[in-house]
């Protein structure tokens, strides 16, 4: 079995996947506070998978208060290199209905809160590659297990970051659309970036849940509507993973794997040995 890993960030009922062999729990203290939960670990196809709910067990917690880079620096810690999210999202475009399933490729950013969306800092200086900010390699075998799985699935799109917990006004929905974004969420964009940071290669599936609040046809979207799409998405959502993860590599080779490479500004000599020991599981092979 490959000592690279493969993690999973959505809700907690993914871990009831077929073939999904659980080894144990793991209480991550990161040097940005705890991560959701408790990571997940076990084994799907014989690959090191780690599982962790977004909002926690039971849904405790708000978009907005997410602790991201714990999340994140957590699953690099235990050896993640490929990430895939499940994540809800509204649907601006006619054609993405509720229950479909949407890989973005591209990201817009309309959160507040930007500072906490990144590792450095405290002495350290870096500057990620981002223009594309999805792996093609991850997004193309998701795509490939989706279509086996014979779900309904648009590939590329934008996503757009809203921060909540309200939903959109229908100006904002209207600006959305007019802007040609094609879903939006809360929560996926820091996952995203933070991923680049960690040098782990990230790819979405968005489960579209309702029309946001521009479908003069459809009920403005509730959280009552989406967690009735959301249970009949998870069982689609469990098999799609479970056929992508036995198609990820077990070596990380990708681009993504070496984006650090070149981003870090500050000069070795000056790293900060509290700030260096804070990202070792991030900033290891170069130091």
């Amino acid at each position: 079995m490959s000592e690279h890993a493969i993690g999973i960030i959505g809700g907690s009922g993914l871990y009831a996947m077929d073939g999904f062999e659980k080894f144990e729990e793991r209480v991550v203290e990161t040097p940005f506070g705890y991560p959701s939960d408790a990571l997940v670990g076990g084994e799907i196809e014989g690959r090191k998978v780690w599982f962790l709910p977004r909002h926690g067990r039971g849904h405790r917690i708000m978009p907005h208060e997410i602790n991201h880079r714990a999340n994140i620096w957590a699953l690099r810690s235990v050896g993640v290199r490929w990430l895939i999210c499940v994540t809800a999202v509204g649907s601006l475009k006619q054609e993405y209905a509720p229950r479909d399933i949407v890989l973005p490729d591209q990201y817009f950013d309309r959160t507040s809160r930007r500072e906490h969306h990144t590792f450095f800092g405290n002495g350290i200086v870096a500057h990620i590659g981002f223009g594309d900010p999805v792996s093609s390699d991850l997004r193309a075998v998701l795509l490939d297990a989706a279509v086996k799985r014979g779900a309904r699935v648009h590939d590329g799109g934008t996503y757009v970051n809203m921060d909540g917990p309200a939903f959109s006004t229908r100006a904002e929905s209207e600006a959305n659309r007019q802007l040609g974004f094609d879903v939006i969420g809360m929560t996926n964009l820091p996952e995203a970036k933070l991923a680049r940071e960690a040098e782990i290669a990230l790819a979405t599936l968005c489960m579209v849940t309702d029309y946001d609040c521009w479908h003069e046809e459809e009920d403005d979207v509730s959280a009552v509507s989406v967690v009735s799409h959301l249970k009949a998405n998870s069982e689609m959502a469990r098999g799609i993973l479970r056929v992508a993860v036995a198609e990820i590599p077990g070596t990380p080779t990708w681009p993504e794997h070496d984006a650090l490479n070149g981003a870090v500004m500050t000069d070795r000599s000056y790293w900060p040995d509290e700030t260096m020991e804070n990202l070792k599981p991030i900033l290891g092979k170069y130091t």
